[in-house]
C-alpha cells in the first residue's frame, strides 16, 4: 500500500492506480507546487520582491500570465505517472517564460526520469539546459551573468537527473531481488514436488516388489488346493480355496489400482476405478459370507436410488471396515449389519457383533487406524461415528450421515 507502482506485484497496465503513498506523494507535490506558484506570482507584483528579487519590475500583466501557468502546471502534476514525457516536455516549453512552474517543472523532471529509459531522459536533460539557456536570455537576473545564471540552471537539473536514477536504479534491484527471490521459491516448490514424485514411485515399486509376489504365492497355492484330487480334499476346503483364490486376485487389482494411484496422484484422467456405491452392500455382505463370516444385513432405505454417490460411498466403507474388524477381533460371531435411513431423516449404518466365544485365532495385523479414518471420513460428509465395547464384551459402530432431498 506505500509502495510506489513499479514495486507492486500487479501494476495496471497504462494507468497505475493509485495508493495510499502515491495519494500522499501528489498531494505533497501539488501543494508545494501550488505554494510556490502564489507564492511567487504575489511577491513579482510587489515593489520590492523579497524571494524573487532578481526579477524585480516583472509587467503585472507577464506575472498573471505566470501565475495562470503555474497554477495549471500544478494542477497537471495529479498526471504525471500517466503521461510523464507530455507534461514534461510541456513544462520544458512553458518554463522559457515562467517563474511560477519552477518547482512543478522540477517534480516533472524527476518523473521523467524515475519512469523512462536512459536515452529519454538525456534527451530532457537536453530540453531542460535548452529551455534554461532561453529563459534567461528571456528574463536575465539582475547583478549575475547570464553565463553564471545559466550554469546554476544547468548544475541542478544535473543534480535531479542524478536523484532520479539513483531512485530508479534502487527500484531496479529490487524489482529484480523480489523476481530471483519468486524464481527461487519456484524452484524449491518443483524440487519439493519432485522429491515427492521420486518417494512415491519408490514406495510404489516396494509395494509391486513385495505384495505382489507373496499374493501371487497366494493364489498359486490357493489354486493348486482347489484342483487337487484326493480323499484327504474335503468340498468346503476346495470351496475355501477358491475363495482365497478370488480374493486373491481382487487384492492384485486392488494393488495396481493403488499403485496407479501412487504413480500419477490427482491426475483425473478419467481412468479411476468405479467407487461402490449403496447399492454393492449386498454384494460386499455375499463375499464376506462366502469367506466363512456369518452376517445378517438389514437395509431399510427408501428412495434409495437418489441417495448422494458420496454418503452412499461412505456407508459403504464403513460397513467393509466393520466387517473387517469384527473378522479380526470377533472371528465366527454374528455379525448384525443394519442400515437404514430416508431423504432429509438421514442414512444410518450400524455395526453389532457379539464378544468372541472360545479362543480365536490370532488376529491379523492391522494399522490401528479404520476406525480413526472411519471417524474422519464420516465428519468430512457432515456426520458423526460412535463405538463402544459393552460389558459382554461386545462392540458397537454405528454412524449417521445426512441425506439433504434434492429439489423434486
Amino acid at each position: 500500500m506505500l509502495l510506489p507502482p513499479a514495486l507492486r506485484d500487479n501494476p495496471a497496465a497504462g494507468s497505475p492506480t493509485r495508493t495510499m503513498r502515491d495519494w500522499l506523494v501528489d498531494t505533497l507535490c501539488f501543494v508545494l507546487a501550488l505554494g510556490w506558484a502564489v507564492i511567487a506570482a504575489i511577491d513579482l507584483l510587489r515593489a520590492r520582491p523579497e524571494f524573487v528579487q532578481q526579477w524585480a519590475g516583472t509587467p503585472s500583466w507577464l506575472v498573471w500570465a505566470d501565475l495562470a501557468v503555474g497554477v495549471a502546471c500544478a494542477g497537471a502534476l495529479w498526471w504525471r505517472r500517466r503521461w510523464p514525457v507530455v507534461i514534461g516536455v510541456s513544462m520544458l516549453v512553458l518554463g522559457t517564460f515562467s517563474v511560477t512552474l519552477a518547482f512543478a517543472g522540477l517534480v516533472a523532471m524527476l518523473t521523467v526520469v524515475i519512469h523512462r529509459r536512459f536515452v529519454t531522459t538525456i534527451l530532457f536533460l537536453a530540453g531542460s539546459v535548452t529551455s534554461n539557456a532561453i529563459f534567461y536570455a528571456l528574463r536575465p537576473e539582475r547583478d549575475t551573468p547570464y553565463v553564471q545564471s545559466l550554469a546554476w540552471g544547468i548544475g541542478a537539473s544535473s543534480v535531479l537527473v542524478l536523484c532520479g536514477m539513483f531512485i530508479r536504479a534502487r527500484r531496479e534491484l529490487v524489482v529484480s531481488l523480489r523476481d530471483r527471490a519468486e524464481r527461487a521459491e519456484a524452484e524449491q516448490q518443483a524440487r519439493v514436488e519432485r522429491a515427492r514424485a521420486l518417494e512415491r514411485n519408490r514406495i510404489a515399486r516396494e509395494m509391486h516388489d513385495v505384495l505382489a509376489h507373496r499374493i501371487t504365492l497366494l493364489s498359486l497355492h490357493a489354486g493348486g488346493l482347489e484342483v487337487a484330487q484326493g480323499g484327504d480334499v474335503r468340498p468346503e476346503v476346495t470351496a475355501a480355496a477358491r475363495v482365497i483364490r478370488s480374493t486373491a486376485h481382487e487384492i492384485m487389482n486392488d494393488l495396481r489400482f493403488v499403485i496407479g494411484v501412487l504413480r500419477e496422484p490427482g491426475d483425473g484422467s478419467g481412468g479411476e476405478r468405479p467407487q461402490p456405491t449403496l447399492g454393492d452392500l449386498p454384494a460386499l455382505v455375499d463375499e464376506s459370507r462366502r469367506a466363512g463370516a456369518k452376517v445378517d444385513l438389514t437395509l431399510e432405505v427408501r428412495e434409495a436410488g437418489d441417495i448422494p454417490a458420496g454418503v452412499g460411498r461412505t456407508a459403504y466403507r464403513i460397513v467393509q471396515e466393520g466387517l473387517t474388524n469384527a473378522r479380526k477381533h470377533a472371528p465366527g460371531t454374528l455379525v448384525s449389519v443394519a442400515v437404514t435411513g430416508a431423504p432429509a431423516d438421514g442414512l444410518t449404518v450400524r455395526l453389532r457383533n457379539p464378544a468372541a466365544v472360545g479362543r480365536a485365532a490370532p488376529a491379523m495385523p492391522g494399522t490401528g487406524t479404520g476406525l480413526i479414518g472411519l471417524q474422519e471420513r464420516a465428519e468430512l460428509a457432515g456426520g458423526s461415528l460412535r463405538h463402544s465395547g459393552d460389558a459382554a464384551g461386545g462392540f458397537l459402530l454405528e454412524a449417521h450421515l445426512p441425506w439433504e432431498q434434492g429439489p423434486s
